[in-house]
């Protein structure tokens, strides 16, 4: 009787097997000692958490430098590890993501961890699920700071590719690379290719032709020339209602 009156202490007693003064309702803020797994995930206190807005490399991946590779994801798991680890990191979860993750925007100090990450350059705005850090990705763009330093994969991409979903032309690079001379044009030059394929929030991979509702404000993931390109890749066409 007691217990159905209490259900976030039921929560935290199954999730931690003991009562703690962190217990929040779901969505509301939470804190407590911090240690950083990756690029844009941490622990705070024991709970899982993944930074909103945010998305950094994966912790095997690698990006291109100065004509060699180096470990772009475990730099940026260590820079996040220094912007967190043994200090008290103040979260407010936004939601949960798949993996049970509370997503959150999260702060040591009056430092904005998930912007400084981006300021820096080892992780993007995310902006499938929001524009607020594109301003400072675009900064450390601009002074070529972290991944900015060379070229690089899309950790999204990246993680699609370690499924085996094909996602080519996503490289992003600091500045354009040349075309080497004689190479035929590329999709890129094309003006027929214009079909935007992307994973929507469902996981489902589906792509939009020009004049289509939410053609403007999709960003792609890839670019396609033809439908039959598009459905070869694994597409399908996004359902106007």
């Amino acid at each position: 009787m007691i217990l159905r009156c209490f259900p976030a202490l039921i929560i935290a007693l199954t999730y931690a097997g003991e009562i703690t003064a962190q217990v929040a309702p779901p969505g509301g803020p939470f804190y407590g000692i911090a240690r950083a797994k990756d690029g844009d995930s941490l622990t705070v206190d024991g709970r899982e958490v993944r930074l909103f807005g945010i998305d950094a490399p994966e912790f095997d991946q690698t990006c291109k430098r100065n004509g060699g590779s180096w470990p772009c994801g475990p730099e940026a798991a260590d820079r996040l590890s220094r912007l967190v680890t043994g200090r008290e990191v103040r979260c407010k979860a936004i939601n949960t993501d798949d993996y049970g993750r509370a997503v959150s925007r999260c702060t040591v100090g009056t430092t904005d961890i998930n912007a400084a990450m981006v300021e820096s350059g080892y992780a993007l705005a995310y902006r499938h699920y929001s524009t607020d850090y594109v301003a400072a990705e675009e900064r450390a763009k601009a002074a070529k700071r972290g991944l900015w330093s060379g070229t690089f994969e899309a950790p999204r991409a990246h993680r699609l590719e370690e499924r085996g979903v094909t996602v080519s032309r996503v490289v992003r690079r600091a500045k354009p690379a040349a075309r080497p001379a004689g190479r035929p044009r590329d999709w890129a030059n094309r003006s027929d290719c214009v079909i935007k394929g992307n994973q929507n929030r469902r996981g489902q991979f589906i792509y939009h032709l020009p004049g289509m509702p939410y053609y403007d404000q999709t960003r792609p993931e890839q670019i396609f020339c033809t439908e039959a390109e598009a459905r070869a890749a694994g597409y399908r066409r996004a359902i106007v209602k």
